[in-house]
C-alpha cells in the first residue's frame, strides 16, 4: 500500500493505525499524506525502514501490534476531523473543503469558524480540485441534470454545489454524489447557507 491508493485495505490500515494512536482522523480508504506519515512514524517506532509506504514488514507489524478494526472502527458515525486548511484557505472568507479529511471548514481571515462531514463525486463523477468562487446560491433547487432535491445549493464549478444531501444523511459514505459536494447535517449547513455570500471563495483540495 502506498500514496495515492484508495482501498478497503488502505481503510483497514487507517484504522488500526488509529487504534495505535498514530492517526487520529476517521479511516477514509485513501492513502494520503496523513496516511504516509502515520506510517512513516511507526516504522521509526518499530525500527523499520521508515518509506511512508507499506510493505510486508510493515503490514505484519501493524497487524500484529492491533486487533482487528470494528464496523464502527472502520466506518465511524461520529463526525470527521478537520485536516489542517490548505494554504489558500487562509485569507479572507473561504469554504475550505478537504478530500482526504473530507470535511467542509467555513474559514473567515484564517480562522474556523465551523466544521461539517462531507461526500464528493465517484470516480466517474469526479468533484473538481482548484479555486472557485460561489457564483449563486439557491436555497431550494432541484438538480436540471438528475432531477434530486439540492436544498441550500451554493454553485461553485459549473453545475458542481456545496448543498444537503439527504441520502448521505441516510446511507453515509455508502454512496456518492454526482460531483457536488454533499453535506449530511442540516442545521449546520443551513447556519453556513446564511453566511456564505455569491463570490465568496471555495477551496477543494487533497
Amino acid at each position: 500500500m502506498a500514496n495515492g491508493d484508495d482501498t478497503e485495505q488502505v481503510r483497514e490500515l487507517q484504522a488500526r493505525l488509529k487504534q495505535l494512536k498514530f492517526m487520529s482522523v476517521a479511516p477514509t480508504g485513501f492513502y494520503g499524506t496523513k496516511t504516509t506519515a502515520a506510517v512513516k512514524s511507526f516504522q521509526s517506532k518499530n525500527s523499520l525502514n521508515a518509506t511512508g509506504s507499506v510493505d510486508e514488514a510493515t503490514w505484519k507489524k501493524i497487524q500484529s501490534s492491533s486487533k482487528k478494526p470494528t464496523a464502527d472502527e472502520l466506518r465511524p458515525p461520529t463526525e470527521n476531523e478537520a485536516d489542517a486548511p490548505d494554504p489558500r484557505c487562509m485569507e479572507g472568507r473561504v469554504m475550505c473543503i478537504s478530500k482526504e479529511s473530507r470535511t467542509l471548514a467555513w474559514m473567515i481571515d484564517g480562522k474556523v469558524v465551523s466544521t461539517m462531514d462531507v461526500r464528493f463525486g465517484s470516480e466517474n463523477t469526479p468533484t473538481r480540485e482548484g479555486v472557485f468562487n460561489v457564483g449563486w446560491k439557491a436555497k431550494d433547487w432541484t438538480s436540471t441534470i438528475y432531477h434530486t432535491p439540492m436544498p441550500y445549493a451554493m454553485f461553485f464549478s459549473g453545475g458542481q454545489a456545496v448543498h444537503y444531501s439527504a441520502d448521505f444523511a441516510a446511507r453515509g459514505y455508502a454512496g456518492a454524489s454526482h460531483g457536488c459536494v454533499n453535506v449530511r447535517d442540516k442545521k449546520k449547513l443551513s447556519a453556513l447557507f446564511d453566511q456564505v455570500q455569491v463570490g465568496d471563495k471555495v477551496v477543494v483540495y487533497w
